[in-house]
C-alpha cells in the first residue's frame, strides 16, 4: 500500500476564532450524541513502515471533518460551503480521480483502465492520490480539511482512524424518492463543465415523512443550449448505485457511530432551507453572521 505522506508537525496558523468554532462544534456534536474524541492529529502522518502517527491538540489546527452521504445528496455543495466558511480545503476524492485521469501522471493509465471496465478504484490508489493532495496542501500552509467521498468502506475508515483523529463525521440524508428525482434532473454544461439541475421537486409528506420542496438550479442563458445528461444518470443505474451505497455505507456509519463521532442530518429541502439548519446543527449559525459582519 502506498505510504501516506508525513506532514509537518509545526502548529498551524489557525485563528483563535476558528479554534473556538471548532470547540463549539465538538460541544454541539456531543449534545447530539455525536461526541468527537478529545485527542486529535495533524493531517496525514503515516508511514507504511512505521505505522505510527504524530498527534497534536485540536486547538493548534483547524477542523478535520468527513462528509458522508448518498451519490447526489449534495455532499460537495455543503462541504465546499463549509470549507469557505471555516477556511479549510474541501477535498473530494472523486475530484482527485478525475484530475488524475485528465493528467499524464503515473496513475492515469491505470485509472482509465479501471474506470472503463466499471471497476471500483482500489484503496491503494485512493490513498496515494489523497497523500499527494495533502502533501501539496501542506506545502502551501493548509491546516485541517473536509473530506468528501472518503472513507467509503470500513477498511478505509480503519486506515484513516489509524493515522489521525477525525473530529466529526456529518452524514447527510435525503429521502430516496427525492434523491432519485434529484439525480435524474442533473445536467452538465458540455462547454464549461458546470453542474445544474432541472428538477422541480415538490413531494408531499406522507406516513410520517415531511414534505420536501427543491427548486431547480437552472443554468445561465449561455449554457442553456449546451446541457447534457450524464450517461449513468438513468433510473436503473441510479437505483443500483444507491443500493450499493446503502450496502457499503451502513458499516461505515456504524463504525463512526460507535466512536460517538457521527452527526446525522436529514436535509429538509434545497440549499435555502437546509444550509441555515445545517449551520445550526453544527453550532455555526452565529459564526457565519460574524464572518459576514467583518467581511
Amino acid at each position: 500500500m502506498a505510504a501516506l505522506i508525513r506532514l509537518s508537525s509545526r502548529p498551524s496558523a489557525l485563528s483563535a476564532a476558528a479554534s473556538r468554532v471548532a470547540a463549539r462544534c465538538f460541544a454541539s456534536a456531543s449534545a447530539s450524541q455525536a461526541t468527537p474524541t478529545s485527542s486529535s492529529a495533524p493531517l496525514f502522518a503515516f508511514s507504511a513502515s512505521s505505522g505510527s502517527a504524530g498527534r497534536k491538540d485540536a486547538e493548534h489546527r483547524n477542523v478535520q471533518w468527513v462528509f458522508l452521504g448518498c451519490p447526489g445528496v449534495g455532499k460537495g455543495t455543503y462541504a465546499s460551503r463549509l470549507s469557505v466558511l471555516l477556511g479549510v480545503p474541501h477535498i473530494a476524492t472523486g475530484d482527485l480521480v478525475r484530475e488524475e485521469l485528465s493528467s499524464s501522471g503515473p496513475l492515469s493509465l491505470q485509472l482509465k483502465e479501471i474506470v472503463n471496465q466499471g471497476k471500483l478504484v482500489s484503496d491503494e490508489i485512493i490513498i496515494s492520490l489523497l497523500s499527494k493532495r495533502l502533501e501539496a496542501g501542506e506545502a502551501k500552509g493548509e491546516s485541517g480539511f473536509i473530506l468528501d467521498g472518503f472513507p467509503r468502506t470500513t477498511k478505509q475508515a480503519e486506515i484513516l482512524e489509524g493515522v489521525m483523529d477525525i473530529d466529526l463525521v456529518v452524514n447527510l440524508k435525503l429521502r430516496e424518492d427525492v434523491l432519485l428525482e434529484k439525480c435524474l434532473g442533473r445536467r452538465i454544461c458540455s462547454q464549461c463543465g458546470k453542474n445544474f439541475n432541472v428538477a422541480s421537486i415538490n413531494v408531499k409528506g406522507e406516513n410520517g415523512k415531511p414534505g420536501i420542496s427543491m427548486d431547480p438550479l437552472p443554468p445561465p442563458p449561455h449554457c442553456m443550449t449546451k446541457l447534457i445528461t450524464r450517461a449513468d444518470d438513468t433510473e436503473e443505474v441510479v437505483k443500483e448505485r444507491l443500493r450499493i451505497y446503502y450496502e457499503k455505507s451502513q458499516p461505515v456509519e456504524d463504525f463512526y457511530r460507535r466512536q460517538g463521532k457521527l452527526l446525522e442530518f436529514d436535509l429538509p429541502g434545497g440549499i435555502p432551507e437546509s444550509w441555515p439548519k445545517l449551520l445550526e446543527a453544527l453550532n455555526l449559525d452565529d459564526y457565519e453572521e460574524k464572518q459576514s459582519a467583518t467581511a
